[in-house]
């Protein structure tokens, strides 16, 4: 699979895992990382930040694929084709249609930065 395949594939994975954080089948260990994997999928924020030359795109080229891999393993494989047959077209113009469930996740990220600035000042 080259890597252009493997990048229209997360378009379909990351909702699908998003499906089955919610779905009631899967078990709660499986839970817990696809809400760390959807959240970090969604963050404004990266782990090493974008424009740092060549290690900034390492995250997103290595880092979210392997935790959506990991979180894939631990989903039964009935839930992993019912959602992933759900999230098909989900994102088919390159974009979320709820966009609005990124709002926690920045709202997150916001209070975090507001602790730190307060910290620092």
């Amino acid at each position: 699979m080259t890597l252009k395949e493997r990048a229209k594939q997360l378009k379909t994975d990351i909702p699908a895992v998003y499906l089955a954080l919610r779905h009631h089948s899967t078990p709660l260990m499986a839970k817990i990382l696809a809400a760390v994997t959807v959240a970090y999928a969604l963050s404004p924020i990266d782990l090493i930040p974008d424009f740092i030359p060549v290690l900034g795109y390492l995250d997103d080229v290595l880092l979210l694929p392997a935790m959506i891999a990991l979180t894939i393993r631990l989903i039964p494989k009935d839930v992993w084709t019912a959602c992933r047959e759900q999230a098909q077209g989900m994102w088919a113009d390159g974009r979320p249609k709820k966009w609005y469930y990124a709002i926690p996740i920045v709202l997150f990220w916001l209070i975090i930065l507001a602790i730190i600035i307060k910290a620092i000042v």
